[in-house]
């Protein structure tokens, strides 16, 4: 055993009858693990002190215990005795066994790839958007291929070997092979263990059992509150200002949409709003918004929600300045003071100004920037907080609360809101916000869309230019199928119609999102209620076979000098709800591969079969996304509406209907904006399909099931294969 090996367990301290739990002569100085089962499926197990405050605490959120007793008997995933923990110097470690096939997924807002292991993550709240490890959202939660999850329900900056590094006294040690004879000599063996670690006294370890991964999800969603239920408003088309903006500016804007014939749900305003930002004093600048009370009437009276931006960093000018200035940190950001909201009197002077100028007026929700990073411009590490919070703590959750905060204001008048945000963690689940970042790669959106499904958060890629018409095409339309579609015209000025040549196409996909409202409701819903993301990689829909494409490595004395091998995804393709598999194309990308699982899948647009079961090669004209619905896929869909605020109480259904094979499936309905809905007020209603004695295929809506009475009239069904 070498020096520092030796010098790092030596230490290793573990309070409670640590020689009782000594009994294999392997990993023998890591202690086991105690588990406990916390709630159906889910087991909880502490290192050393338990912090003070974890990720759980600070979302807020109580467990959705009788939907997690509703889902499917499990024991402990793992060998308990094969999970350890210990105390190593000052850092609190965990030992969670992996088996050689394993695959590992998570870890947050990811912009690269799907499968995590065979890497290191120092996870930490920060800015940058293409890293691994200094993400928007560094979730510390992974799911594995074998059908659970696993939290380290730690607020820190957490160190996580997945499957990376070999004890020496490892039950599963592989043999040592000679680089100079042996083919077969990888440059990392394969080691059978994650292990994850926090500079603490202790951490929490939190196991999820699935069966299957999705469900391993679906208990960490329910564990954490149940998915956020956006207002149906919050599901149409959000178009953000030009910074500097005013009343008449914006008011024309909505005109200029309503001539086009453009959709439009939601105006987000821009810094300039503000009297002062950056820091920001959260009033209305008297020069653009001279009257905000009759501008937010009058948006209200057209069925639009206005969005505001703002940082949580207080400008001296700021009218509640003086009154939370004792509630701050010891640093400011760009001259602004951070307000402690781990306080109550903090939160209170705060959520007092917001519900009276802004939601009382009716605003109806926020875009939270700059609770993320950059290093140089938040507050370091060694900041003093008055509550005695951590400044490493408070950068990890800042985000966590900045939603929470709001979340509390919206509730308090019954009133559902959904924003943005550009920090989260773990157990925001229940929150209503969507993560955005400056990150602008096309692909790398649909691998961050396809992540945050393993992780509890939603993600838009927003739109903002584009280099060509294509460009702007093909992006809007990755945009229109992601859990909140928005064009950001706030450096740019653009809007939808900036391409003129591809203003049709441009319509048309947002007109389809529209549309689709009945469908992507539904799929929330589940969301909220029986924990199933909206959005979810292929490697969860049963009888997907894509494997991760391994290229052995090439041996360069620069590049490459271990001729480690490239492991690459597929993470271009994912599911959209239950049925509906979307498929991007591109900029100059004429056609591609689409992965088609086992079954019969069929073409959205003319109901054809599409394959199942194999690779197909589409193309698609620029004013399609390639969609596929699986077999006995039903898609609920409504006429097109210009404003989903205004739709009637009798809204006439389209059910479409895919395949040969008879079906059913769930429409889920509510008031779309308040709260009611957690007392009972809502209802499902079944979209049944049978064959008929002629052979042919007949549909059934049947009466709500619930206290609620859906918004929607006569339902017309659309067998889309002939």
């Amino acid at each position: 055993m070498n020096r520092t090996f030796t010098a790092l367990f030596v230490s290793f301290t573990m309070i409670a009858a640590a020689s009782a739990d000594r009994v294999s002569p392997l990993l023998n100085d890591m202690p086991r693990l105690h588990w406990q089962e916390k709630a159906p499926g889910v087991w909880s197990a502490v290192i050393g002190e338990e912090e003070a405050f974890t990720y759980m605490d600070f979302a807020g959120a109580s467990p959705k215990v009788e939907a997690l007793e509703k889902m499917p008997a499990v024991v402990f995933p793992f060998v308990k005795e094969d999970t350890r923990g210990a105390i190593a110097a000052n850092r609190a470690v965990a030992r969670i066994p992996l088996a050689p096939e394993e695959k590992l997924y998570g870890l947050g807002l990811q912009f690269q790839g799907m499968n995590r292991r065979g890497k290191v993550y120092h996870l930490r709240m920060d800015h940058y958007s293409s890293g691994n490890e200094r993400l928007h959202a560094p979730v510390p939660f992974y799911v594995s291929s074998a059908g659970y999850g696993v939290l380290f329900n730690s607020p820190r900056y957490i160190a996580i070997y997945a499957g990376v590094g070999n004890r020496h006294d490892s039950p599963e040690f592989p043999a040592p092979r000679d680089r100079n004879t042996d083919g077969h000599w990888d440059a990392q063996p394969a080691s059978d263990a994650v292990e994850a670690s926090v500079v603490s006294g202790g951490m929490e370890v939190l196991v999820f059992a699935g069966p299957t991964p999705l469900d391993a999800i679906r208990r960490y969603n329910l564990y954490c509150g149940g998915g956020c239920l956006p207002p149906k408003w919050g599901l149409g088309f959000w178009h953000r200002m030009r910074t500097h903006a005013d009343a008449a500016e914006v008011l024309k804007e909505v005109d200029d949409f309503n001539k086009r014939g453009f959709p439009l749900d939601v105006i987000g305003l821009e810094p300039g709003w503000h009297s002062k930002a950056y820091p920001c004093t959260y009033e209305w600048n008297p020069m653009l918004f001279p009257q905000p009370a009759d501008f937010l009437n009058a948006m209200t009276a057209e069925g639009i929600g206005v969005n505001l931006w703002e940082n949580p960093y207080v400008s001296p000018d700021a009218g509640i300045y003086d009154a939370i200035k004792p509630y701050c940190g010891s640093h400011t950001v760009w001259l602004g003071i951070v307000p402690d909201f781990t306080l109550p009197e903090a939160r209170e002077i705060y959520k007092t100004q917001h519900a009276g100028t802004h939601v009382a007026l009716g605003v109806s929700g926020y875009k939270v920037d700059e609770v993320d990073g950059y290093d140089f411009w938040l507050w370091p590490d060694h900041a003093v907080f008055p509550s005695g919070t951590s400044a490493e703590v408070m950068r990890q959750t800042y985000g966590l609360q900045m939603q929470k905060m709001q979340m509390e204001i919206f509730r308090a008048q019954n009133r559902r809101t959904y924003g943005q945000v550009r920090a989260s963690n773990a157990g925001a689940s229940n929150y209503p916000f969507a993560i955005y970042t400056d990150h602008y790669d096309h692909r790398g959106f649909v691998s961050a869309l396809i992540n945050c499904g393993f992780s509890g958060v939603l993600y838009t890629p927003e739109i903002r230019s584009a280099g060509s018409p294509e460009e702007w095409v093909r992006r809007m339309q990755t945009v229109c199928f992601s859990p909140l579609v928005q064009l950001n015209g706030w450096a740019d000025n653009t809007k939808p119609w900036t391409f003129e040549e591809v203003e049709n196409e441009v319509r048309e996909v947002i007109k389809l999102r529209q549309r689709l409202l009945p469908y992507m409701y539904t799929a929330f819903g589940r969301y909220h209620f029986e924990g199933t993301p909206p959005i979810r990689a292929m490697v969860l829909e049963p009888g997907y076979e894509a494997a991760e494409i391994v290229e052995a490595g090439r041996l360069d004395g620069t590049d490459n000098p271990y001729a480690m091998a490239v492991r690459k995804d597929v993470a271009d393709q994912y599911m959209f709800g239950d049925c509906l598999l979307v498929a991007p194309l591109f900029t100059r990308q004429k056609s591609r591969d689409v992965i088609l699982p086992r079954g019969r899948w069929y073409d959205f647009y003319t109901g054809n079969y599409a394959g199942g079961g194999e690779v197909v090669n589409v193309t698609a004209p620029l004013n399609q996304i390639p969609l596929f619905v699986k077999d006995g896929g039903i898609i609920p869909m409504i006429p097109d509406v210009d404003r989903i605020a205004g739709m009637g109480n009798d809204t006439p259904l389209e059910i479409r209907h895919y395949g040969e094979t008879p079906s059913t499936a769930m429409l889920y309905d509510d008031d779309g904006v308040s709260f009611d809905f957690e007392a009972g007020r809502y209802c499902w209603q079944e979209m049944t399909v049978t064959r008929n004695s002629q052979g042919g295929l007949d549909g059934r809506l049947s009466e709500p099931i619930g206290n609620f009475v859906p918004a929607y009239g006569e339902a017309t069904w659309k067998f889309m294969t002939k």
